[in-house]
């Protein structure tokens, strides 16, 4: 769901370029708006880009590309005003880290309520997987398919390159079995729970961090248990 500020400026976005072929610039963004500095801007873009709205195109850190509208802007332009078509745009900010294409807008279908099983290391390894502290809510169509689901909260920054944060919510569907390049729940030696990549080279299973400050493990394919794979992330703002 976007706020009043997240909506007029995606809608301000879009009929600029309709109109004009080319994006605002910030200054004007923030006249349009009616905020005090660029800096508000600054986090109205993340929160579009975050919830899959606004797209940054890899090196070019001056760009931004408009992926798609919300149902209420599609229709209204649906309804008289110029069609939407995704442009690039004009921003002033660096690269940083892509937003995974599973996250999806927590208002999108109806919730339905998941246990929290605990905490999840994007790091080192911590605690294996225990009881349910707590439920949370998540979008219908987050857990769609087969099978049980769940959801832990991530501690570590090992995963940040594929847009996971410490202090993020994943949706993971219970399995024990994974391809190569899944994102998995993996549970070490029966002690220690882990969030990483999932590789398997012969009898050996990799587990890949997403961040160059962290070594890949490489383990014995009988001390390395599946519990599940990723399917959706939650983050708060």
């Amino acid at each position: 769901m976007l706020t009043r500020k997240q909506l007029d400026l995606l809608e301000f976005i879009h009929k600029r370029i309709s109109r004009d072929g080319v994006p605002p610039s910030f200054d004007e963004m923030k006249e349009a708006l009616d905020l005090r500095s660029k800096s508000g801007i600054h986090r109205l873009i993340t929160a579009l880009e975050e919830r899959g709205f606004i797209r940054r195109l890899a090196h070019r850190a001056r760009a931004l590309e408009i992926v798609r509208l919300p149902d209420v802007l599609a229709t209204r332009f649906a309804g008289g005003e110029t069609g939407f078509h995704p442009r690039v745009i004009e921003g002033d900010r660096a690269d940083r880290p892509p937003r995974p294409a599973n996250a999806i807008d927590i208002a999108a279908a109806a919730a339905v309520e998941l246990p929290v099983m605990g905490r999840i290391a994007a790091g080192v390894p911590i605690e294996a997987i225990a009881h349910a502290s707590h439920n949370v809510s998540v979008p219908g169509d987050m857990i769609a398919g087969r099978g049980n689901h769940y959801a832990l909260e991530v501690r570590g920054d090992s995963m940040i390159g594929v847009g996971i944060n410490d202090g993020d919510i994943v949706v993971i569907r219970e399995t024990d079995v994974a391809d190569n390049g899944d994102i998995v729940v993996a549970l070490i030696e029966d002690q220690e729970a882990t969030l990483k990549k999932f590789h398997r080279n012969g009898s050996a299973i990799a587990l890949e961090a997403a961040n160059p400050a962290y070594e890949t493990r490489v383990l014995p394919e009988d001390k390395v248990r599946v519990q599940g794979r990723l399917v959706g992330l939650i983050r708060s703002y």
